[in-house]
């Protein structure tokens, strides 16, 4: 015979409660869940254009400005955002605005990983923006979103050497930089960026940040592990995450060594300019006061070839550029890129050492070394030159690398311009010596 078992009252609410718990929890969606039954509902309209919950309720105010924030918790690393970005964009095959990155840490037993989507991070001292020499990034005030100017870049590249965050990209055959400009279009009409419309787990978001706090937080708060100091350009970008990350969290990448384009073009300039100048240095210290026939005839042809090296420097210089018919515009970054200054330095070296050259070559030695005008032209040419040579320094410092800072490549520079300056007065010897035999 068998036995009918009546449970209990409280074996009844137990498993109440429990039918209760599985049904809750199958209300609860996931992001990506919620994300396809939106579509398969048809409630938004065709290819989901716009994404109200990921953009703020009000435009930026005084003292505020748009920013990224992103979701480390929700971002799966799936580079949905890369290819959004790709195609509304219109990007070539390579380019990219938008990169997904891996930070690892923790131990073997233990092991951390995380995602991190990136662009652009719109901070409030752009060094991209300091140190272009064309003034083709300009800041909006309104909403501090920072773009990039097509029209009036012609592709030194400087701004991508000056980025800590390697955000500026070189379009080699428009030749020109481009960059993500938070689809300002688009979000100027209430529509998300790419992005964040694509995201599927809506790990990216547009808010509005006070810049204040963006400022305080970059002093207080390291922006991510392994990323370069925040106070060089205090980044508005927010990256949220309930974890706390181990000590010994990097990215992936973060001791991979990456070889860098060569830019042959500015080797030349370095090389010939800290020559140029050189030589004019040790033109004024081994020949001070002398003035026999042989050491005019040196110094006529030091001067000379040291001009020629110069104009070779200026000339190879252009090459370096993607669009070289517009290098003009070099100095009208003059107020603030260190570029620009060196432009106008080697320029005046140019002119001076020109002047002088000429007047070595077709009057008396002792004319031009006694005559207020030439000692005028000379000294223009010295001082020039040096400021030149400091300029060039003060470009590779202020990319904040550790192997360029200021007073070793100071250094380096100063000794490469006294060896190569020995170096032509010993090829002006030779050819003094040749044309007087």
């Amino acid at each position: 015979m068998s036995q009918t078992v009546t449970p209990t009252r409280d074996q009844e609410a137990s498993l109440s409660s429990f039918l209760a718990g599985l049904l809750s929890d199958q209300q609860d969606l996931t992001a990506v869940e919620r994300f396809a039954q939106v579509h398969d509902e048809c409630s938004v309209p065709a290819q989901a254009k716009y994404y109200r919950s990921l953009l703020p309720a009000r435009s930026p105010g005084p003292g505020e400005q748009y920013a990224f924030d992103v979701n480390l918790d929700q971002c799966s690393g799936c580079k949905a955002c890369v290819t959004a970005c790709h195609s509304l964009n219109g990007l070539d095959e390579n380019e990219t605005w938008r990169d997904v990155g891996l930070l690892i840490g923790g131990t073997s037993a233990l092991p951390v990983i995380q995602h991190v989507t990136s662009a652009c991070h719109h901070c409030l001292e752009p060094a991209c923006l300091e140190v272009c020499p064309t003034l083709a990034y300009e800041k909006n005030p309104l909403t501090g979103i920072v773009k990039h100017l097509n029209d009036q870049c012609f592709g030194c590249q400087y701004c991508i050497l000056a980025c800590p965050y390697d955000v500026p990209k070189y379009h080699h055959k428009k030749g020109i930089v481009r960059k993500c400009d938070m689809c300002s279009q688009r979000l100027a009409v209430g529509e998300a960026p790419a992005c964040v419309q694509a995201c599927p787990h809506e790990a990216i978001r547009i808010t509005v940040v006070s810049q204040a706090d963006v400022a305080a937080d970059c002093e207080a708060n390291a922006f991510l592990p392994g990323a370069p100091d925040p106070q060089f350009t205090q980044p508005t970008t927010i990256f949220r995450t309930s974890k706390v990350f181990p000590r010994n969290m990097l990215p992936a990448d973060y001791y991979a060594v990456r070889v860098e384009d060569g830019h042959p073009p500015l080797i030349v300039m370095l090389v010939l300019t800290q020559l140029a100048v050189g030589a004019g240095f040790v033109s004024e210290w081994l020949y001070s006061g002398a003035t026999t026939p042989l050491i005019d005839a040196v110094r006529s042809w030091q001067a000379v070839t040291a001009l020629c090296f110069g104009l070779l420097a200026l000339a190879a210089s252009t090459l370096h550029l993607g669009r070289p018919h517009l290098a003009w515009r070099a100095v009208v970054g003059l107020r603030t890129s260190w570029l620009s200054r060196e432009i106008v330095a080697f320029g005046a070296f140019a002119g001076a050492a020109s002047a002088y050259a000429v007047g070595v070559s077709l009057w008396p030695e002792t004319t031009v070394l006694t005559s207020r005008l030439w000692t005028t032209v000379r000294t223009g040419a010295l001082v020039s030159g040096l400021a030149g040579v400091f300029c060039s320094v003060m470009i590779y410092h202020c990319t904040r690398r550790p192997t360029w800072v200021g007073p070793r490549t100071l250094l380096r520079f100063l000794a490469t311009g006294a060896w190569l300056g020995l170096a032509s007065t010993l090829f002006a010897a030779a050819i003094a010596a040749a044309v007087a035999n």
